[in-house]
Protein backbone atom coordinates (compact mmCIF):
# COMPACT_ATOMS: atom_id res chain seq x y z
CA UNK A 1 0.00 0.00 0.00
CA UNK A 2 1.51 3.30 -1.11
CA UNK A 3 1.79 6.13 1.39
CA UNK A 4 -0.05 9.42 1.11
CA UNK A 5 1.52 12.46 -0.50
CA UNK A 6 0.76 16.10 0.21
CA UNK A 7 -1.01 16.50 -3.15
CA UNK A 8 -2.82 13.20 -2.58
CA UNK A 9 -4.11 14.50 0.76
CA UNK A 10 -5.25 17.74 -0.86
CA UNK A 11 -7.11 16.02 -3.71
CA UNK A 12 -8.39 12.90 -1.94
CA UNK A 13 -12.04 12.04 -2.47
CA UNK A 14 -14.45 11.23 0.38
CA UNK A 15 -13.40 8.09 2.21
CA UNK A 16 -10.50 6.71 4.27
CA UNK A 17 -7.00 7.08 2.84
CA UNK A 18 -4.37 5.11 4.77
CA UNK A 19 -0.75 6.16 5.17
CA UNK A 20 0.51 3.19 7.19
CA UNK A 21 0.94 2.21 10.88
CA UNK A 22 -2.78 2.90 11.42
CA UNK A 23 -2.62 6.53 10.27
CA UNK A 24 -5.26 7.58 7.75
CA UNK A 25 -6.96 10.67 6.35
CA UNK A 26 -10.74 10.65 6.81
CA UNK A 27 -12.27 12.80 4.04
CA UNK A 28 -15.90 13.75 4.61
CA UNK A 29 -18.48 14.50 1.87
CA UNK A 30 -18.33 18.15 2.98
CA UNK A 31 -14.64 18.26 2.03
CA UNK A 32 -13.35 18.35 5.62
CA UNK A 33 -10.21 16.26 6.17
CA UNK A 34 -9.37 14.67 9.53
CA UNK A 35 -6.27 12.74 10.58
CA UNK A 36 -7.07 9.56 12.49
CA UNK A 37 -4.99 6.82 14.11
CA UNK A 38 -6.42 3.32 14.42
CA UNK A 39 -4.79 1.10 17.01
CA UNK A 40 -5.51 -1.63 19.55
CA UNK A 41 -4.99 -1.42 23.31
CA UNK A 42 -6.00 -3.96 25.94
CA UNK A 43 -7.71 -6.00 23.25
CA UNK A 44 -9.91 -3.15 22.06
CA UNK A 45 -9.74 -1.18 18.84
CA UNK A 46 -9.40 2.57 19.38
CA UNK A 47 -9.66 5.57 17.05
CA UNK A 48 -7.63 8.64 17.94
CA UNK A 49 -8.03 12.11 16.37
CA UNK A 50 -4.71 13.68 15.35
CA UNK A 51 -5.90 16.98 13.89
CA UNK A 52 -7.40 18.57 10.81
CA UNK A 53 -5.65 18.80 7.43
CA UNK A 54 -4.12 21.15 6.24
CA UNK A 55 -3.69 22.87 9.66
CA UNK A 56 -1.93 19.68 10.72
CA UNK A 57 0.39 18.78 7.85
CA UNK A 58 1.15 15.27 6.60
CA UNK A 59 4.55 15.40 8.31
CA UNK A 60 3.02 16.55 11.61
CA UNK A 61 0.38 13.80 11.45
CA UNK A 62 3.11 11.18 10.93
CA UNK A 63 5.09 12.59 13.87
CA UNK A 64 2.01 12.39 16.10
CA UNK A 65 1.42 8.85 14.93
CA UNK A 66 5.00 7.87 15.84
CA UNK A 67 4.66 9.49 19.29
CA UNK A 68 1.40 7.62 19.96
CA UNK A 69 2.96 4.33 18.84
CA UNK A 70 5.86 4.90 21.23
CA UNK A 71 3.38 5.22 24.11
CA UNK A 72 1.67 2.01 22.95
CA UNK A 73 4.96 0.10 22.98
CA UNK A 74 5.27 0.95 26.68
CA UNK A 75 1.87 -0.61 27.30
CA UNK A 76 0.01 2.67 27.80
CA UNK A 77 -3.01 4.09 26.00
CA UNK A 78 -2.15 7.33 24.09
CA UNK A 79 -5.77 8.53 24.09
CA UNK A 80 -6.09 8.10 27.85
CA UNK A 81 -2.83 9.96 28.38
CA UNK A 82 -3.97 12.81 26.18
CA UNK A 83 -7.22 13.10 28.14
CA UNK A 84 -5.23 13.17 31.36
CA UNK A 85 -2.98 15.86 29.91
CA UNK A 86 -5.98 18.00 28.96
CA UNK A 87 -7.48 17.52 32.41
CA UNK A 88 -4.21 18.85 33.82
CA UNK A 89 -4.20 21.97 31.63
CA UNK A 90 -4.14 25.30 33.41
CA UNK A 91 -7.65 26.15 32.19
CA UNK A 92 -9.11 22.87 33.43
CA UNK A 93 -7.38 23.09 36.82
CA UNK A 94 -8.40 26.75 37.16
CA UNK A 95 -12.04 25.79 36.51
CA UNK A 96 -11.77 23.00 39.08
CA UNK A 97 -10.16 25.34 41.63
CA UNK A 98 -12.93 27.90 41.09
CA UNK A 99 -15.66 25.26 41.46
CA UNK A 100 -14.12 24.16 44.75
CA UNK A 101 -13.72 27.64 46.22
CA UNK A 102 -16.26 30.08 44.76
CA UNK A 103 -19.12 29.23 47.14
CA UNK A 104 -17.17 30.64 50.06
CA UNK A 105 -16.43 33.91 48.27
CA UNK A 106 -18.33 37.17 48.43
CA UNK A 107 -20.09 38.09 45.19
CA UNK A 108 -17.56 40.78 44.29
CA UNK A 109 -14.65 38.42 45.06
CA UNK A 110 -16.13 35.76 42.78
CA UNK A 111 -16.40 38.27 39.96
CA UNK A 112 -12.78 39.34 40.46
CA UNK A 113 -11.57 35.73 40.53
CA UNK A 114 -13.37 34.98 37.25
CA UNK A 115 -11.90 38.12 35.68
CA UNK A 116 -8.37 37.33 36.85
CA UNK A 117 -8.61 33.79 35.48
CA UNK A 118 -9.77 35.21 32.13
CA UNK A 119 -6.73 37.52 32.08
CA UNK A 120 -4.55 34.39 32.31
CA UNK A 121 -6.21 32.98 29.16
CA UNK A 122 -2.91 32.45 27.24
CA UNK A 123 -2.05 29.75 29.79
CA UNK A 124 -5.38 27.92 29.66
CA UNK A 125 -4.47 25.35 27.01
CA UNK A 126 -1.04 24.53 28.41
CA UNK A 127 -0.42 21.49 30.64
CA UNK A 128 0.34 22.58 34.20
CA UNK A 129 3.56 20.56 34.24
CA UNK A 130 4.90 22.42 31.20
CA UNK A 131 4.18 26.00 32.28
CA UNK A 132 7.33 27.86 33.27
CA UNK A 133 7.96 31.12 35.11
CA UNK A 134 8.76 32.90 31.78
CA UNK A 135 5.39 31.71 30.37
CA UNK A 136 3.58 33.31 33.31
CA UNK A 137 5.73 36.45 33.12
CA UNK A 138 4.79 36.91 29.46
CA UNK A 139 1.11 36.99 30.45
CA UNK A 140 1.75 39.41 33.30
CA UNK A 141 3.88 41.71 31.11
CA UNK A 142 0.93 42.20 28.76
CA UNK A 143 -1.20 43.25 31.73
CA UNK A 144 1.54 45.60 32.93
CA UNK A 145 1.77 47.12 29.46
CA UNK A 146 -1.75 48.43 29.98
CA UNK A 147 -0.53 50.37 32.99
CA UNK A 148 -2.36 48.21 35.53
CA UNK A 149 0.54 47.12 37.74
CA UNK A 150 -1.65 46.18 40.70
CA UNK A 151 -3.77 43.95 38.46
CA UNK A 152 -0.64 42.16 37.26
CA UNK A 153 0.33 41.40 40.86
CA UNK A 154 -3.17 40.18 41.69
CA UNK A 155 -3.29 37.90 38.62
CA UNK A 156 0.12 36.51 39.61
CA UNK A 157 -1.25 35.73 43.07
CA UNK A 158 -4.33 34.03 41.57
CA UNK A 159 -2.16 31.92 39.24
CA UNK A 160 -0.12 30.94 42.28
CA UNK A 161 -3.27 29.81 44.11
CA UNK A 162 -4.24 27.62 41.16
CA UNK A 163 -0.75 26.11 40.96
CA UNK A 164 -0.73 25.31 44.67
CA UNK A 165 -4.09 23.59 44.20
CA UNK A 166 -2.58 21.63 41.29
CA UNK A 167 0.36 20.59 43.49
CA UNK A 168 -2.00 19.45 46.23
CA UNK A 169 -4.05 17.39 43.76
CA UNK A 170 -1.06 15.84 41.98
CA UNK A 171 -1.21 17.79 38.70
CA UNK A 172 1.94 19.89 39.19
CA UNK A 173 5.25 19.51 40.98
CA UNK A 174 5.66 23.10 42.16
CA UNK A 175 4.35 26.67 41.93
CA UNK A 176 6.55 28.59 39.44
CA UNK A 177 5.16 32.00 40.45
CA UNK A 178 7.62 31.99 43.33
CA UNK A 179 10.41 32.41 40.77
CA UNK A 180 8.89 35.75 39.70
CA UNK A 181 9.65 37.57 42.91
CA UNK A 182 10.92 41.02 41.94
CA UNK A 183 10.14 40.52 38.23
CA UNK A 184 7.10 42.82 38.19
CA UNK A 185 7.11 46.57 38.64
CA UNK A 186 6.25 47.34 42.29
CA UNK A 187 2.82 48.70 43.15
CA UNK A 188 3.03 52.20 44.60
CA UNK A 189 0.37 52.44 47.28
CA UNK A 190 -1.65 55.64 47.38
CA UNK A 191 -4.37 56.44 49.93
CA UNK A 192 -7.91 56.30 48.62
CA UNK A 193 -9.10 59.73 47.61
CA UNK A 194 -11.56 61.20 50.09
CA UNK A 195 -12.91 64.58 51.15
CA UNK A 196 -12.54 64.98 54.94
CA UNK A 197 -12.40 68.71 55.72
CA UNK A 198 -15.84 69.77 57.07
CA UNK A 199 -16.19 72.69 54.66
CA UNK A 200 -15.20 70.46 51.74
CA UNK A 201 -17.62 67.77 52.90
CA UNK A 202 -20.40 70.39 52.93
CA UNK A 203 -19.53 71.37 49.34
CA UNK A 204 -19.51 67.69 48.35
CA UNK A 205 -22.96 67.11 49.84
CA UNK A 206 -24.42 70.10 48.04
CA UNK A 207 -22.85 68.91 44.80
CA UNK A 208 -24.37 65.44 45.26
CA UNK A 209 -27.79 67.03 45.77
CA UNK A 210 -27.38 68.90 42.47
CA UNK A 211 -26.79 65.76 40.39
CA UNK A 212 -29.31 65.75 37.53
CA UNK A 213 -28.66 62.35 35.96
CA UNK A 214 -30.57 59.08 36.38
CA UNK A 215 -32.77 59.09 39.52
CA UNK A 216 -31.28 55.80 40.76
CA UNK A 217 -27.75 57.16 40.39
CA UNK A 218 -28.74 60.40 42.10
CA UNK A 219 -30.19 58.49 45.05
CA UNK A 220 -27.15 56.21 45.28
CA UNK A 221 -24.92 59.30 45.39
CA UNK A 222 -26.91 60.81 48.24
CA UNK A 223 -27.01 57.51 50.15
CA UNK A 224 -23.27 56.85 49.82
CA UNK A 225 -22.18 59.33 52.53
CA UNK A 226 -25.10 58.36 54.80
CA UNK A 227 -24.39 54.62 54.75
CA UNK A 228 -20.62 54.61 53.98
CA UNK A 229 -20.85 50.95 52.92
CA UNK A 230 -18.42 49.37 50.49
CA UNK A 231 -19.31 50.50 46.94
CA UNK A 232 -19.86 46.89 45.82
CA UNK A 233 -22.40 46.35 48.60
CA UNK A 234 -24.20 49.62 47.91
CA UNK A 235 -24.68 49.03 44.20
CA UNK A 236 -25.80 45.41 44.80
CA UNK A 237 -28.34 46.35 47.50
CA UNK A 238 -31.54 44.30 47.19
CA UNK A 239 -35.03 45.21 48.32
CA UNK A 240 -35.22 41.90 50.22
CA UNK A 241 -32.27 43.04 52.37
CA UNK A 242 -34.14 46.09 53.65
CA UNK A 243 -36.28 45.98 56.78
CA UNK A 244 -37.97 49.37 57.04
CA UNK A 245 -39.84 48.44 60.20
CA UNK A 246 -36.58 47.70 62.00
CA UNK A 247 -34.81 50.48 60.06
CA UNK A 248 -32.03 48.13 58.96
CA UNK A 249 -30.18 47.08 55.83
CA UNK A 250 -29.07 43.48 56.40
CA UNK A 251 -26.27 42.43 54.06
CA UNK A 252 -25.87 38.64 53.87
CA UNK A 253 -22.50 37.05 54.63
CA UNK A 254 -22.04 35.93 51.02
CA UNK A 255 -21.79 39.55 49.90
CA UNK A 256 -19.38 40.66 52.58
CA UNK A 257 -15.61 40.82 52.27
CA UNK A 258 -15.14 39.14 55.66
CA UNK A 259 -17.90 36.52 55.07
CA UNK A 260 -19.95 37.78 57.99
CA UNK A 261 -23.45 39.18 57.75
CA UNK A 262 -23.52 42.92 58.36
CA UNK A 263 -26.25 45.26 59.56
CA UNK A 264 -26.42 48.92 58.57
CA UNK A 265 -28.86 50.87 60.78
CA UNK A 266 -30.92 53.23 58.63
CA UNK A 267 -31.19 56.81 59.79
CA UNK A 268 -34.53 58.42 59.00
CA UNK A 269 -32.90 60.35 56.13
CA UNK A 270 -31.53 57.14 54.58
CA UNK A 271 -34.83 55.31 54.94
CA UNK A 272 -36.66 58.21 53.27
CA UNK A 273 -34.30 58.17 50.29
CA UNK A 274 -34.77 54.43 49.85
CA UNK A 275 -38.55 54.72 50.14
CA UNK A 276 -38.48 57.33 47.39
CA UNK A 277 -37.15 54.67 44.99
CA UNK A 278 -39.85 52.09 45.70
CA UNK A 279 -42.10 53.28 42.88
CA UNK A 280 -39.21 53.24 40.43
CA UNK A 281 -37.33 50.00 41.17
CA UNK A 282 -39.34 48.32 43.94
CA UNK A 283 -40.83 45.70 41.62
CA UNK A 284 -37.39 44.27 40.83
CA UNK A 285 -34.64 42.58 42.79
CA UNK A 286 -32.12 45.40 42.98
CA UNK A 287 -32.59 48.81 44.55
CA UNK A 288 -30.11 50.19 42.01
CA UNK A 289 -30.50 48.06 38.88
CA UNK A 290 -28.33 48.41 35.81
CA UNK A 291 -29.58 50.87 33.23
CA UNK A 292 -29.32 48.08 30.64
CA UNK A 293 -31.09 45.26 32.48
CA UNK A 294 -32.97 45.00 35.77
CA UNK A 295 -31.54 41.52 36.33
CA UNK A 296 -28.14 42.96 37.23
CA UNK A 297 -27.09 45.68 39.67
CA UNK A 298 -25.66 49.07 38.80
CA UNK A 299 -22.22 49.06 37.20
CA UNK A 300 -19.26 49.44 39.57
CA UNK A 301 -18.18 52.52 37.58
CA UNK A 302 -21.47 54.41 37.86
CA UNK A 303 -20.78 56.23 41.14
CA UNK A 304 -17.25 57.22 40.16
CA UNK A 305 -18.42 58.38 36.74
CA UNK A 306 -21.11 60.52 38.41
CA UNK A 307 -18.50 62.05 40.72
CA UNK A 308 -16.33 62.91 37.70
CA UNK A 309 -19.39 64.49 36.05
CA UNK A 310 -19.84 66.65 39.15
CA UNK A 311 -16.25 67.83 38.84
CA UNK A 312 -14.54 65.64 41.46
CA UNK A 313 -11.35 64.23 40.01
CA UNK A 314 -10.15 60.71 40.83
CA UNK A 315 -7.44 62.15 43.08
CA UNK A 316 -10.07 64.09 45.08
CA UNK A 317 -12.99 61.72 45.68
CA UNK A 318 -14.05 58.17 44.80
CA UNK A 319 -16.98 55.96 45.69
CA UNK A 320 -14.85 54.20 48.30
CA UNK A 321 -13.79 57.57 49.69
CA UNK A 322 -17.12 58.02 51.49
CA UNK A 323 -15.91 55.40 53.97
CA UNK A 324 -12.75 57.38 54.72
CA UNK A 325 -14.80 60.56 55.01
CA UNK A 326 -17.10 58.98 57.58
CA UNK A 327 -14.27 57.32 59.50
CA UNK A 328 -12.26 60.54 59.74
CA UNK A 329 -15.14 62.79 60.70
CA UNK A 330 -16.76 60.34 63.15
CA UNK A 331 -13.48 59.91 64.99
CA UNK A 332 -13.09 63.67 65.13
CA UNK A 333 -16.66 63.98 66.39
CA UNK A 334 -15.78 61.77 69.34
CA UNK A 335 -17.44 58.44 68.55
CA UNK A 336 -15.65 55.36 69.95
CA UNK A 337 -13.23 53.82 67.43
CA UNK A 338 -14.56 50.30 68.08
CA UNK A 339 -18.08 51.41 67.17
CA UNK A 340 -16.86 53.11 64.00
CA UNK A 341 -14.74 50.12 62.96
CA UNK A 342 -17.61 47.72 63.51
CA UNK A 343 -19.93 49.87 61.40
CA UNK A 344 -17.29 49.94 58.68
CA UNK A 345 -17.36 46.10 58.83
CA UNK A 346 -13.63 45.92 59.45
CA UNK A 347 -12.51 42.53 60.77
CA UNK A 348 -11.97 42.01 64.46
CA UNK A 349 -8.96 39.70 64.83
CA UNK A 350 -10.02 38.40 68.22
CA UNK A 351 -13.03 36.17 67.42
CA UNK A 352 -14.38 36.13 70.97
CA UNK A 353 -14.21 39.90 71.12
CA UNK A 354 -15.79 40.11 67.64
CA UNK A 355 -18.91 38.27 68.84
CA UNK A 356 -19.07 40.49 71.92
CA UNK A 357 -18.61 43.64 69.86
CA UNK A 358 -21.42 42.77 67.46
CA UNK A 359 -23.88 42.49 70.34
CA UNK A 360 -22.42 45.29 72.44
CA UNK A 361 -22.21 47.98 69.79
CA UNK A 362 -25.53 47.79 67.95
CA UNK A 363 -27.32 50.36 70.16
CA UNK A 364 -24.35 52.72 69.82
CA UNK A 365 -24.21 52.13 66.08
CA UNK A 366 -27.89 53.07 65.75
CA UNK A 367 -27.30 56.29 67.66
CA UNK A 368 -24.16 57.02 65.65
CA UNK A 369 -25.79 56.52 62.24
CA UNK A 370 -28.66 58.87 63.09
CA UNK A 371 -26.28 61.43 64.60
CA UNK A 372 -24.10 61.15 61.48
CA UNK A 373 -27.07 61.79 59.18
CA UNK A 374 -28.06 64.81 61.29
CA UNK A 375 -24.46 66.07 61.20
CA UNK A 376 -24.40 65.84 57.38
CA UNK A 377 -27.66 67.78 57.21
CA UNK A 378 -26.13 70.47 59.40
CA UNK A 379 -23.01 70.67 57.23
CA UNK A 380 -25.12 70.84 54.08
CA UNK A 381 -27.09 73.77 55.49
CA UNK A 382 -23.90 75.63 56.38
CA UNK A 383 -23.99 75.19 60.16
CA UNK A 384 -20.70 75.37 62.05
CA UNK A 385 -20.51 72.00 63.81
CA UNK A 386 -17.94 71.81 66.62
CA UNK A 387 -16.38 68.37 67.31
CA UNK A 388 -17.41 66.83 70.61
CA UNK A 389 -14.87 65.36 73.00
CA UNK A 390 -14.73 61.84 74.37
CA UNK A 391 -15.27 61.35 78.04
CA UNK A 392 -13.11 59.09 80.19
CA UNK A 393 -15.05 55.97 79.16
CA UNK A 394 -14.31 56.61 75.49
CA UNK A 395 -17.89 57.39 74.47
CA UNK A 396 -18.75 60.68 72.86
CA UNK A 397 -21.29 62.81 74.70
Amino acid sequence: MSKLTVNGAKNAKPGKHFDGKGLFLDVRPTGSRYWRLKYRHAGKERLMALGVFPEVTLAEARARCIAARAILREGRDPMAERRASKAASFGAVAAEWYAAHHKGMAEITRAKAEWQIRLAAPLHGQPMAEITAPDILAVLRKIEAGGTHETAHRVKARIGQIFRYAVATGRAERDPTGDLRGALAPVISTPRAAVTDPAAVADLLRALDSYSGEPTTATALRLAPLLFARPGNLRAMEWAELDFEAAEWRIPAGKMKMREGHVVPLATQAAALLQSLRGLTGSGRYVFPSLRTRTRPMSENTINAALRRLGFEKATMTGHGFRATASTRLNELGWPPDVIERQLAHAERNKVRAVYNRAQYMPERRKMMQAWADYLDALRSGANVVPIKRNASGTGR
